[in-house]
C-alpha cells in the first residue's frame, strides 16, 4: 500500500497541493488542489491575505481525504523574507505586508547607521535586497513602533501556517537565513546583531533544520480536514526546496531555480562572506543539510508574467515563448535593475529602458518577451562568469529547475550565452524537494544524495547543447 506525502507549495501567484509516493524506486506525483495568490492593497500597503491562504491549505487537505489518499506527513514551503507578528494572545499584529511594498524605502540607510553594510555582510553573508526581513523590521520599528512593542512572536509565512496547524512555534533554517539576521557560523540567530538593531529578542523562535518533525495536527484541524498526520519542516523557503531537487550528485553544480525569480548559484560547504563576494552581490542562504546556497537573485520570469498580464493575458506561456523565438529584436535591459521590481507597467518600463539606452523599442508581447528572455540569458552568462571567478572552478553545465525549465527558447538562449550545456527539469522542483525532505525524514530514502539520484531517474530532464 502506497505511503503518501503532501507538499503544499505556495508561490507569489498561486499555490498547490501535490501528493507524492514512491513506486518501484521512483517518485510519483499527483496534483490534488490549486488556488490563486497575490498581494492586495490593505491599509495602504501591499499585503498577503494569510486568512484566505490558510483556508485554501485546509481545502486542499480535504481533497486528499475525499480521494482516500491520506498523507502520513505534510510540509509547507513559500517565498522567503515576509513574516507575521503575533501578540501575547497569538493574535496577528497589523497585516502580513509583502516584500514588494515600498515601506522599506530608505530603511537600509537606517540599518547602516547602526552597522555598516560591509560589516553586515561579513556577519551574515546575505545579499542586500531592500525587502529582506532586516529592513522590513526596521520599517515596522520606524513607522509602527507600537506593533513591535506588543510583539511576542515573529513567524515567517510558512511557519505561521505550521503554527495554525499544530500549535507549535518554530523557525526553519533555510528561511531564517533570508532574514539577514542569522550567523552562517553558528547557524543560529545573531542575537548581538538583533540587539544592536533594537529588535525584541523574544520574538525570534528556535531554529530547526529541514526534515524536523514539528508535530501533529491539532484536534480542531483534525476534525475539520478529517484526518491526522505529521507536519514536517521541509526547506520552507521554496528555493531551498527547489535546490534539493537539482538532479545531480556532482560536487560542482550550477543551478537556476527558475520561476517568478531566477535564483542562480552553486552549493558551498562554507559561506563566502568576503568583500569580493559582497561586491558581486552574492548571497549565502542556508540549504538542506547545512549546505550554503551561494546564489544571486535575478528578477526572473516575473517580468514575463507581468508583460503577459498587461498585453496578452489569455495567451499561454508556451505560445509566448514560441512567438518570442520568432521575433527579430536585439535590444537588451538589465534584469537586475530595481525599476523592474514592482513597476506600474512592466511593458512600459522595458520600453523606457530600451529608449534610454538608444535601442529599438519592443512592441507587442512577442518582441517584449524576446527582449526579456535575451536579457535574462545575458544576465545568467554574467553571473556564471562571476561564480567561476569567485570559485576558480570552470563549470561544464547548468541545471534549470522549476517552471522555467519549460521555457525552451530561454534554455536555448542560456546555453548559447553561457557556452554551457543546459539540463532542464524537473519542472515541479519545489514540490519535489519538499516531498524529498519528508521522505528522507520517514526513512524511505537515506539522504540527499539518494534523493537526487531518485529525482534524476523519476522525471524527464531535457538537454540543450551549448
Amino acid at each position: 500500500m502506497e505511503q503518501y506525502y503532501l507538499a503544499i507549495d505556495i508561490g507569489a501567484s498561486s499555490g498547490r497541493h501535490i501528493l507524492g509516493h514512491m513506486e518501484d524506486g521512483k517518485m510519483v506525483l499527483e496534483e490534488m488542489y490549486r488556488f490563486p495568490n497575490g498581494m492586495t492593497e490593505e491599509n495602504g500597503q501591499k499585503s498577503w491575505n494569510v486568512k484566505a491562504l490558510f483556508r485554501a491549505i485546509l481545502e486542499g487537505m480535504k481533497k486528499c481525504k475525499e480521494a482516500g489518499k491520506i498523507p502520513v506527513s505534510m510540509g509547507i514551503d513559500t517565498w522567503a523574507v515576509d513574516f507575521v507578528l503575533l501578540d501575547k494572545k497569538n493574535k496577528m499584529l497589523g497585516d502580513a505586508v509583502g516584500y514588494r511594498d515600498s515601506r522599506t524605502a530608505g530603511m537600509d540607510e537606517k540599518v547602516y547607521e547602526i552597522i555598516p553594510e560591509e560589516k553586515l555582510y561579513e556577519r551574515t553573508g546575505i545579499q542586500k535586497q531592500i525587502f529582506n526581513t532586516i529592513y522590513q523590521l526596521m520599517a515596522v520599528k520606524s513607522n509602527n513602533p507600537e506593533i513591535l512593542e506588543h510583539a511576542e512572536t515573529m513567524l515567517m509565512i510558512p511557519e505561521y501556517f505550521n503554527y495554525l496547524l499544530t500549535g507549535e512555534k518554530a523557525s526553519e533554517y533555510t528561511n531564517a537565513t533570508t532574514t539577514q539576521l542569522v550567523s552562517p557560523e553558528t547557524k543560529d540567530w545573531d542575537y548581538e546583531l538583533i540587539e544592536m538593531l533594537g529588535y525584541p529578542k523574544q520574538i525570534f523562535q528556535k531554529i530547526k533544520k529541514p526534515g524536523t518533525v514539528l508535530g501533529n495536527l491539532t484536534k480542531e484541524i483534525q476534525k475539520e480536514v478529517g484526518f491526522d498526520c505529521e507536519v514536517v519542516l521541509p526547506a520552507t523557503h521554496d528555493t531551498g526546496s527547489a535546490v534539493m531537487a537539482v538532479p545531480t550528485n556532482e560536487d560542482n553544480i550550477i543551478y537556476i531555480s527558475s520561476g517568478t525569480w531566477s535564483l542562480m548559484g552553486t552549493e558551498l560547504k562554507q559561506a563566502d562572506c568576503s568583500p569580493e563576494s559582497r561586491l558581486h552581490n552574492f548571497t549565502n542562504e542556508g540549504g538542506y543539510a547545512y549546505r550554503f546556497r551561494y546564489l544571486k537573485n535575478i528578477m526572473g520570469l516575473w517580468m514575463i508574467q507581468s508583460a503577459r498580464k498587461e498585453l496578452e493575458p489569455k495567451q499561454g506561456f508556451g505560445e509566448i515563448c514560441e512567438a518570442a523565438a520568432r521575433a527579430d529584436i536585439a535590444s537588451l535591459v538589465d534584469c537586475n535593475d530595481d525599476r523592474f521590481l514592482a513597476p506600474q507597467s512592466m511593458t512600459e518600463e522595458v520600453q523606457k529602458a530600451c529608449a534610454e539606452t538608444g535601442q529599438r523599442i519592443p512592441e507587442g508581447i512577442a518582441e517584449t518577451a524576446c527582449v526579456i528572455y535575451n536579457s535574462l540569458a545575458q544576465c545568467y552568462a554574467q553571473t556564471i562568469r562571476e561564480i567561476e571567478e569567485m570559485s576558480e572552478i570552470t563549470y561544464e553545465s547548468i541545471h534549470v529547475v522549476g517552471g522555467g525549465a519549460n521555457a525552451a527558447y530561454l534554455n536555448e538562449l542560456t546555453a548559447k550565452a553561457t557556452g554551457k550545456t543546459v539540463y532542464a527539469g524537473p519542472t515541479e522542483a519545489t514540490a519535489i524537494g519538499n516531498l524529498m525532505a519528508q521522505i528522507i525524514a520517514a526513512g524511505e530514502l537515506e539522504n540527499l544524495q539518494a534523493a537526487r539520484k531518485c529525482i534524476f531517474e523519476s522525471f524527464e530532464i531535457k538537454k540543450y547543447e551549448k
